[in-house]
C-alpha cells in the first residue's frame, strides 16, 4: 500500500504531526532468497515519508567508518507503494529511502530477561566471551540499526527540547557521512 492509505504509515503520520519523532526499521527485506539485491522493500511504517527510516550497516568489524558497507539484508528503496485515484490515475510512492542507516550487523547487547525466549531458540547468538557474569547476545537487523538513531534522537532532544520532528530528520541528514554507492 501507498503510505497514503497503509494504516501504520498513517499514524505515524499521526504522531509526527504531534510533535513525536518517530524512528522505523527499513526491514529486512534487502536480498531474495537466491541472494540478489531488492529494491523498493522499504516496510511500514518506514515508507512514511515523515518518519526516519533506518537501514542498518556492517561496521566489518573496524572502528573505521570508511570501510562500513550497508548490509546485504537491509530494504532499500525506492519505496513502490502506490494509490489509484477515483479518476483511475495511479501515483507511485517512488520515495528514496532509508534517510539512514547505522550499526545493524551483529550488534552485542546484554541479553535481559526478555530475549529469554530468542536466546532459546537461537543458542549460537550466546555471546560467552563479553563477560562472564552478564548474559550477552548478538543479533542482526535494521530493528537493531533503529534504536542507535533513537537514542541519538533522544540526546538530540535533550540538548534542544524545541526541535521539531522535522528539524531533528534534517539534522541527521544534513550531518550525516556519506557511503559510497
Amino acid at each position: 500500500d501507498s503510505f497514503l492509505t497503509d494504516p501504520l504509515a498513517r499514524a505515524a503520520r499521526s504522531a509526527v504531526a504531534a510533535g513525536i519523532v518517530v524512528v522505523a526499521s527499513a526491514g529486512n527485506a534487502g536480498k531474495d532468497e537466491s541472494g540478489r539485491e531488492v529494491y523498493g522493500a522499504i516496510s511500514s511504517p518506514g515508507h512514511e515519508p515523515s518518519v526516519i527510516t533506518v537501514g542498518a550497516d556492517n561496521m566489518v568489524g573496524t572502528a573505521d567508518r570508511a570501510d562500513d558497507l550497508i548490509t546485504s539484508f537491509s530494504s532499500r528503496g525506492p519505496t513502490r507503494g502506490s494509490f489509484t485515484f477515483a479518476s483511475g490515475n495511479r501515483w507511485t510512492d517512488n520515495l528514496i529511502k532509508p534517510e539512514l542507516v547505522a550499526p545493524g550487523n551483529k550488534v552485542i547487547s546484554v541479553q535481559g530477561d526478555h530475549n529469554y525466549i530468542l536466546a532459546t531458540l537461537f543458542p549460537q547468538n550466546a555471546q560467552t566471551d563479553v563477560e562472564p557474569s552478564l548474559q550477552y547476545m548478538g543479533l542482526s537487523g535494521t530493528s537493531m540499526a533503529a534504536p542507535v538513531v533513537s537514542g541519538v534522537v533522544a540526546l538530540m532532544l535533550q540538548a534542544n527540547p524545541a526541535l521539531t520532528p522535522s528539524q531533528v530528520k534534517a539534522l541527521l541528514m544534513y550531518t550525516a557521512q556519506s557511503m559510497p554507492d
